[in-house]
């Protein structure tokens, strides 16, 4: 991951989290001679085992870009209000807004001029901030988030792709099978 501002679509990386790469079998019958391929039920199997191993990064791939996708509107709605008592602290009168207080639960609030906010981390951990140092957190915050999903994506649709390449080989291994069986019976 590279901060100099580069584009996902411009890094030669194939995945950022290190997902492996499914390689095409060009050649089924060069393939199924290797040692390792024993027979086509053994390979099959291993075939079904990454194709599983896909299944099961895919999800949590899908559960990430859903937190992602839930966490930028929150930062961005945090630091709007960072912004708006910046635009507040110098005034004389108390501002009222309302504030979530549980799932669909507003309460009014009167909010003294100020220069320090605390925001939550995470993991019950909150700290109180200027207001420039919050918002400069939050922007870093955002921007994070945001590329950090485009990576999340850029991985999905990689993985998409070792989908297909896994189905395509475990089609070519069965029918490899089913013709050498085939063969095997038409042979007196």
């Amino acid at each position: 991951m590279s901060g100099d501002g580069e584009s996902i679509d411009n890094d030669p990386k194939k995945s950022y989290a290190g997902i492996p790469e499914a390689v095409f079998v060009d050649n089924i019958d060069e393939f199924m001679t290797q040692s390792e391929n024993e027979n086509a039920d053994k390979v099959l199997k291993r075939l079904d085992e990454q194709h599983q191993k896909y299944k099961f990064m895919e999800f949590n791939l899908e559960s990430k870009k859903r937190r992602l996708k839930n966490q930028i509107p929150d930062l961005e709605k945090s630091l709007k209000m960072i912004v708006m008592l910046q635009k507040k602290q110098d005034a004389t009168e108390d501002m009222e807004t309302q504030f979530l207080l549980s799932d669909q639960v507003y309460m009014k609030a009167l909010i003294a001029p100020t220069n320090k906010v605390c925001l939550w981390l995470g993991a019950n951990v909150m700290l109180e901030y200027t207001l420039d140092d919050a918002k400069n957190l939050l922007s870093k915050n955002i921007e994070q988030a945001k590329k950090n999903l485009g990576y999340v994506e850029h991985d999905l649709h990689f993985l998409r792709d070792q989908f297909t390449t896994t189905e395509v080989n475990m089609a070519r291994v069965y029918n490899w099978d089913v013709k050498r069986r085939q063969a095997a019976k038409a042979a007196p």
